[in-house]
């Protein structure tokens, strides 16, 4: 009994591993995506399967598909694009990225001094996947239920915070 009790702690530990890396290198690929789409005109993904392929990122096209609805990735005259955020001086809170971490985490960075206002206007409009916030000077941490409400809770930061 003590073998498989040991055994059982060390397969689950396995699986914590297994899972914490995982996440980690989603969490690279994603950067790496976002880095490559700002540093060069990409069409398509198979474009983009061969750069993150020749920078040792083995990936799928369903897996690149994948990543590129979950960071709200669009095609703005034909290549790939962050999706299209006011500039910092236009909008009243300064909003200048709002980005996945994770999958149950999205960040809004904005001006400094603006992260408070940013929050509370946040909480105000309780949206529903939307389940808490905290801020600092010029960063929001936006927790949310999982992963398809943090892709629902970008699209409508994304639209709050356009005016």
């Amino acid at each position: 009994m003590h073998r498989q009790r040991i055994f059982t702690e060390y397969t689950s530990n396995i699986r914590v591993l297994v899972y914490i890396t995982q996440a980690m290198q989603k969490a690279e690929r994603h950067k790496l995506i976002l880095d490559s789409i700002a540093e060069r005109a990409i069409s398509n993904q198979h474009e983009l399967m061969e750069i993150l392929h020749n920078e040792g990122v083995e990936v799928t096209q369903a897996s690149v598909s994948r990543d590129l609805s979950e960071l709200g990735v669009v095609k703005i005259g034909g290549r790939y694009a962050r999706p299209e955020l006011p500039e910092p001086g236009s909008s009243p809170f300064g909003i200048r990225t709002i980005d996945p971490s994770g999958d149950s985490l999205v960040v809004i960075k904005c001006a400094s001094g603006l992260a408070s206002a940013v929050a509370v206007r946040l909480d105000g409009e309780n949206l529903s996947d939307v389940v808490g916030t905290i801020a600092g000077d010029d960063t929001i941490f936006v927790a949310v239920r999982d992963q398809s409400s943090q892709r629902a809770a970008m699209k409508k930061l994304r639209t709050l915070f356009a005016a």
